[in-house]
């Protein structure tokens, strides 16, 4: 939940040129109305249709100097509850505004900007603001497709009784709505190359054999004060605690594969799209387990915490986990024609941990190279969507190899090989993939019987 910044709209200068520009149809009927009564009088020599004229020309321009010489001086600001939200969630968006002159405003009119594809632009009329009064209105925004969005800036619309004049004042400040990728809650599977999370795993950075072997380091709010070591806080004159261990905490990547060439056809029911939720619902359930994951595409980008882009523990798993979310909300494709980016990518890493890749098309060349991604520890699942069945065309590239053939290619090579069907629900493959280990032969067919 966060407030944008207040910005003095009342106070802002226009010149007499922006203030004629304001002239509503009504008041240049007016003005050319009296302006040819005027010239029609003097034709005539009709003084009462002069003053007729005179009246219907001077009124517009009166009113255009009052609003130009009126010194609102009000202040808006905007709060977006949340500020992510999973692709068809709504947001609520608050407007506020506040005279904070002694005078009271006239007829209001409060426009706020949005992206077409959040819905239509709300506009709300305010009656007359008291001095030190507060008007407040609200309206929801939803999208069903994921990305980053602006909301403002604020606008305020001013116009004179008689509808003759609107100005426009335009606050600065704006606040951005983040549209993140659907994720389906996955089922409490045991996995592979699993370690339990902490202190499991194979290997500890760093062992406690006595005192002498003690790494202190500061306290932070939460550590466990039997931790404190007191002959380190006399030392270094601040509370200091052991630092007995840093256990091994098991290791995932999950690989996104964006190549425009992976994929046919668009929108939020296409090939694509599930990749990228089912990716997001995969981070997110690795992340509940304790598992240290990053996000890994075919670029070789990653995201995550820390140097080696793998997420951290507690709060700073929170981080890392909105981060890669962030990520995902706005990922497009990429115009790279092979996996070998991420492949170096992994091979940085030694081959540790577990995998999850999602994969589009692949020809023969790619299929041999995506077999070589399977680490040498830990499982590895492979999610293939065919381009053909999901679209329902026949494949343009002759050198892209039938789905199963992929499949059984990947299988050989150690993967847990999964076909996507159109449509399919991620939890019923997730479970799936679980149940029966990496090894060769391992494949599910699109009806999800194993072979």
């Amino acid at each position: 939940m966060a407030a944008g910044a207040r910005d003095g709209a009342g106070g802002e200068r226009t010149g007499l040129r922006t203030a004629l520009s304001g002239l509503t149809t009504r008041g240049r009927s007016f003005l050319a109305a009296g302006v040819a009564a005027a010239a029609c009088a003097y034709v005539l020599g009709q003084d009462d249709l002069l003053r007729v004229g005179l009246l219907l020309a001077v009124l517009p321009l009166v009113c255009v100097y009052a609003l130009h010489r009126t010194r609102y001086r009000v202040s808006g600001s905007r709060r977006l509850t949340p500020m992510r939200v999973a692709a068809g969630g709504e947001a609520r968006v608050q407007l506020r505004l506040d005279n904070v002159s002694r005078l009271p405003t006239g007829l209001l009119m409060l426009q706020d900007r949005v992206p077409y594809v959040l819905g239509p632009r709300p506009r709300f009329v305010l009656d007359r603001v008291e001095p030190g009064g507060r008007r407040e209105v609200s309206y929801r925004v939803r999208s069903d497709l994921r990305g980053r969005y602006p909301l403002g800036p604020l606008q305020l619309r001013l116009t004179d009784p008689f509808g003759l004049v609107e100005l426009t004042r335009s606050f600065s400040s704006y606040d951005t709505l983040t549209v993140v990728p659907r994720t389906e809650p996955l089922p409490p599977v045991p996995l592979a190359g699993e370690a339990g999370g902490y202190g499991d795993g194979s290997r500890r950075s760093l062992a406690l054999a006595g005192d002498d072997d003690v790494i202190p380091r500061t306290y932070r709010h939460g550590d466990d004060l039997r931790r404190v070591h007191w002959r380190s806080t006399a030392r270094y004159g601040e509370l200091m605690v052991r630092r007995e261990e840093q256990p091994q905490r098991s290791r995932a990547t999950v690989l996104l594969d964006t190549r425009r060439l992976a994929y046919e056809g668009g929108g939020p029911d296409s090939a694509f799209e599930w990749a990228v939720s089912a990716a997001a619902s995969v981070l997110v359930h690795l992340l509940e387990r304790g598992f240290s994951v990053r996000l890994l595409t075919d670029t070789g980008n990653t995201a995550g915490d820390g140097g080696s882009s793998f997420s951290a523990a507690g709060h700073e798993a929170a981080e890392a986990a909105g981060l890669m979310m962030d990520t995902l909300a706005v990922i497009g494709h990429s115009d790279g024609a092979g996996l070998s980016r991420a492949h170096d990518a992994l091979r940085a890493e030694r081959g540790e941990g577990m995998l999850v890749a999602f994969l589009g098309d692949l020809d023969d060349a790619q299929t041999a190279l995506a077999a070589k991604l399977r680490p040498k520890n830990g499982a590895a699942l492979a999610f293939v969507l065919d381009s053909a069945a999901w679209t329902g065309v026949p494949p343009q590239e002759p050198a892209v190899p039938d789905r199963h053939e992929r499949l059984r290619r990947l299988a050989e090579a150690g993967w847990t090989a999964v076909d996507v069907p159109p449509g399919a629900g991620f939890g019923d493959l997730w479970r799936m993939a679980a149940r029966n280990p990496a090894g060769p032969g391992t494949q599910a067919s699109t009806s999800g019987e194993w072979a």
